[in-house]
């Protein structure tokens, strides 16, 4: 078939030619007679195309071609007959009934049959069957994989592996001739049953091959890689089976003696290897020996895939790193770019973790600044960057400087981004690479550069205070003839949070208002935002009065969003009060809190008779409200297969454990009276032991009028089943508590874990009750007829002594974020109670923090929960009492001495008294 020009392309002939609708009309040629093998050739290579580029046919257009393709199957033809077995894969997707050629495929399965056809047959089959017909053709594909011949065993082992997910029970049974073909028992023989030679191609050297073509030898025992990967796919389930498939294959200690011959089958055992090392800790030592065998393996891909893997592994210590840096570093000095480039590369990964142990290749890497090659140049250079020091930096910036033009966006986002950990590392540095990074930045370059430059240049003035002046002003300079609408808001965003706070706000004034001039409606409307925080948190009148002027001029844009921002932020300066909460507070409601309490009140069937109250949701910072939305919800990561470079689940968050909680008790008919719930402890209290038979935890739930304790229960003994399981609590003193009822587990088995609850109504006199409840476990124990599996009729009464369980301060208090000067200031006319406290126990500031914090279950705001001086030191705390006790605010101011300890003078202010006692007495 002659291929079109390039100018048959313009003028459309190419895409007339590969039309869906003149193929099909063109089908017609399989039913002329005789059949005209260029011809069929022809035409299935463009039926084969259009589905390759994503055309897609009806169920009756591809039907119609899969049967007129299928009337192809008696010529001699060997090419046509290939084709005609790789368009029946392709059709019988979507085609009906084609179940019908069953029969014309395993004919050229049978070992009689031609040797070229059957590995075609077999791919085709394994497309057409459904997996109730496996089993009828398992002899065939068993046969089929032990087969002397190369290209016909790789084929069913993959048509196998391809077969899996839809037929295990079946697939599973040919375990024993994958092993024989991993074993290289049929890829190790050059010559088939009928004396012709194995080949991976078309060859003719005996009566069963079709003239014209020569053989062509198997060396590459590519069946053992096939072979491997279905062993795996039957195994993987079973740990303890794959640990011992990678032992009986590795080789031992030196990987010499591995039956294994083909480079890439080794480089999977690898991966395997890895895979097991990171489930099983206690196999690393024996895995981590076989590894190091293959360092010394003859093959390059294997040694690459072995030094990678060692990399790569957790917690590697650098004495394990020593063979696998010394055989990359050999590579670095290969004639071959590609192994000079994976070296490289793996290098620059470790030297994120273990800067130290690269550096020892440092000399060969600067070797390769010049190479050739600029992929290897750029992961020369960054690894250069982590492993330096603080001299060599300028020197590797004027090198990166000359070849930045010649390389692709790809490596020049993985250069700023090792400039960007080494602005960190080196931050007296910062002016040549801030120079460097505003001098990429003005280069062409897509979306992902600018955004590492632009990443790169907001860790700087964050760490470095020294370079925010600067840096703000390249950032101002780019968004002149910025591009990128997502990287102008970032910006603009930044400017509104960093520029009121500079010593000259007024200069970047301009380049923000020529964005409500010059670009889009999403810039101006960041602009806009923008501006007004420069008027409100600058203390300059006249400033706040020139903004004004401007934002009053945006109310005339053309765009609804620019005009409701310039209006809200002008209602703004004239209420100072609103300004505060919306602009100048740093602190924000935790939105999955928010949402929780929304949902529990839009439950509620009084919910229109009362307005929602959002005193009593807790405030994070705005830094903390971003790593909220940045984390994964616990939703998200369930079911998220584990890797070697995939990160541990998050653990739920407070707000999400409360939310958990709330939904659970809303389903208990018993406390749907209730109400809402105003807080639950988000830490289980253990009651007993990890190493005990039985492992109880509490965690306290706090209505409006009552307190309900749930109890964790789990029964670790085998054989034993424990029923009527409750928890029975015996205040030691009196605590305003009045019991309601215990609602006990029915039924505990092994490692089966219940919940059980116990009620109190609170007095009303009290409003926040504290007291120590005496606990104990009682149940009936049952054993276990381990014939039958049932629990004896008959059992005997038992009971479990637990630990004292305090109901405290703390479990009244919600940890929430406040600016702590300003609202110290608002709650000037509340509660202040003041008292003074010896602490002659602490033997540190540190020590008293933590203590503090635990007790009272408040927020630590400014970093205030680290002294940064061994005698004097003032903790901030801001928390929400439940109940409707508001916020509340302490101030400890804290001195230490060897022969005093601590002594702490505790401020305390609060919205009503009641709180402000609370906080005292948990202190007392």
């Amino acid at each position: 078939m002659s291929l079109a020009t390039k100018k048959d392309e313009e003028s459309g002939l190419s895409t007339y030619y590969n039309n869906k609708t003149t193929v099909i009309q063109e089908a017609r040629v399989f039913n002329e007679s005789p059949i005209s093998p260029r011809k069929c050739r022809a035409l299935l290579t463009r039926i084969v195309y259009l589905l390759y580029v994503g055309e897609t046919f009806s169920t009756q257009e591809a039907t119609t071609l899969f049967f007129g393709t299928t009337k192809l199957f008696q010529h001699k033809d060997s090419a046509l007959r290939q084709m005609v077995y790789l368009a029946i894969k392709e059709l019988a997707t979507t085609a009906e009934d084609v179940i019908m050629v069953t029969s014309s495929i395993m004919k050229d399965m049978q070992p009689n049959s031609e040797v070229i056809y059957r590995p075609n047959a077999i791919r085709a089959l394994c497309r057409i069957i459904d997996p109730s017909m496996a089993q009828g053709v398992e002899r065939f594909f068993k046969a089929a994989i032990v087969d002397k011949n190369t290209s016909i065993s790789s084929a069913a082992l993959v048509s196998a592996y391809h077969l899996f997910p839809a037929a295990k029970d079946v697939v599973k049974r040919w375990v024993n001739e994958a092993q024989e073909a991993v074993q290289g028992k049929s890829s190790s023989s050059f010559f088939n049953s009928s004396g012709g030679s194995s080949y991976l191609g078309w060859g003719s050297s005996s009566s069963n091959t079709t003239s014209g073509y020569q053989p062509i030898p198997s060396t590459s025992y590519i069946t053992q890689y096939h072979a491997l990967g279905l062993l795996y796919l039957i195994r993987q389930q079973d740990r303890m089976a794959v640990t011992k498939m990678i032992q009986q294959l590795g080789g031992g200690k030196t990987g010499a003696g591995t039956v294994l011959k083909n480079p890439l089958a080794l480089c999977m055992l690898i991966r395997y290897a890895a895979k097991i090392m990171e489930e099983d800790p206690n196999m690393q030592r024996q895995i981590l020996e076989l590894i190091e065998g293959w360092l010394r393996h003859k093959s390059d891909m294997v040694n690459l895939e072995a030094a990678r893997v060692i990399c790569e592994i957790k917690g590697v210590t650098a004495a394990q790193l020593t063979k696998p840096i010394a055989v990359l570093q050999l590579f670095l000095s290969s004639p071959k770019s590609s192994l000079r480039f994976a070296a490289t590369r793996t290098l620059a990964a470790l030297a994120l973790t273990h800067p130290a142990s690269v550096a020892t290749c440092n000399v060969d890497l600067e070797n390769l600044i010049s190479d050739q090659n600029r992929s290897v140049a750029t992961y020369a250079i960054t690894t250069l960057l982590k492993t330096g020091n603080e001299a060599s930096v300028d020197r590797l910036m004027k090198q990166i400087s000359g070849f930045m033009s010649e390389i692709s966006d790809e490596f020049k986002v993985i250069i700023v981004d090792a400039i960007r950990s080494l602005c960190l590392k080196f931050p007296a540095k910062h002016a040549s690479m801030l120079s460097f990074l505003s001098g990429v930045l003005r280069d062409e370059g897509g979306y992902d550069f600018k955004r590492a430059i632009v990443e790169a240049i907001f860790d700087m003035i964050k760490f470095i205070g020294d370079c925010k002046e600067q840096a703000l002003s390249h950032l101002c300079e780019f968004i002149e003839d910025c591009e990128f609408t997502k990287l102008s808001v970032r910006i603009l965003h930044l400017l509104g949070l960093e520029g009121p706070k500079s010593p000259q706000p007024t200069k970047y004034i301009r380049y923000i208002y020529n964005r409500v001039v010059l670009e889009n409606a999403t810039v101006r409307a960041a602009a806009v935002s923008s501006l007004a925080k420069f008027g409100l948190n600058a203390g300059e009148a006249k400033l706040s009065k020139s903004v004004n002027v401007l934002l009053n001029r945006c109310l005339d844009d053309v765009d609804d969003e620019v005009r409701d921002r310039a209006a809200m932020y002008l209602k703004l300066y004239e209420e100072q009060q609103l300004a505060m909460t919306y602009v100048k507070e740093e602190s924000v409601y935790s939105l999955s809190a928010l949402e929780s309490k929304l949902v529990s009140y839009l439950s509620d069937p009084d919910a229109g008779e009362k307005p929602f109250d959002a005193s009593s949701i807790p405030k994070v910072s705005r830094e903390q409200a971003a790593k909220e939305v940045a984390r994964p919800s616990t939703l998200e990561t369930i079911g998220v297969p584990s890797s070697s470079k995939a990160a541990t689940p998050p653990p739920p968050s407070a707000a999400e454990t409360q939310s958990q909680y709330a939904q659970q008790l809303a389903e208990i008919p018993e406390f749907t009276s209730y109400g809402q719930v105003l807080y639950s402890s988000t830490k289980a209290t253990q009651l007993t032991e990890s190493e005990t038979e039985y492992q109880v935890s509490c965690v306290k739930h706090l209505f409006e009028e009552h307190i309900v304790f749930q109890f964790n229960v789990s029964n670790t003994i085998a054989d034993t089943v424990l029923e009527n399981v409750a928890v029975i609590m015996e205040p030691q003193t009196d605590s305003g508590l009045s019991d309601d009822f215990t609602m006990p587990i029915a039924s505990l088995g092994a490692n089966s874990p219940g919940i059980g609850y116990v009620s109190f109504t609170r007095d009303e006199s009290t409003a926040y009750q504290t007291a120590s409840f005496q606990c104990i476990l009682k149940f009936v124990s049952k054993e276990v007829d381990p014939s039958t599996g049932e629990p004896e009729e008959e059992g005997y009464e038992d009971e479990y002594s637990l630990e004292d369980l305090e109901l405290s301060a703390a479990d009244y208090i919600l940890p929430t974020y406040v600016t702590f000067s300003s609202e110290w200031d608002r709650l000037r006319g509340g509660v202040t109670v003041t008292e003074t406290f010896a602490l002659p126990a602490m033997e540190s500031l540190k020590a008293a923090c933590d203590s503090i914090i635990e007790i009272l279950n408040m927020q630590a705001l400014g970093g205030s929960e680290e002294p940064q001086s061994t005698s004097i030191h003032t903790l901030q705390l801001s928390g929400l009492v439940a109940g409707g006790g508001g916020k509340a605010l302490v101030r400890c101011r804290m001195t230490y001495s060897k022969a005093q300890g601590v002594t702490l003078e505790l401020s305390v202010r609060t919205e009503k008294q009641e709180a402000a006692n609370l906080v005292i007495a948990a202190i007392v």
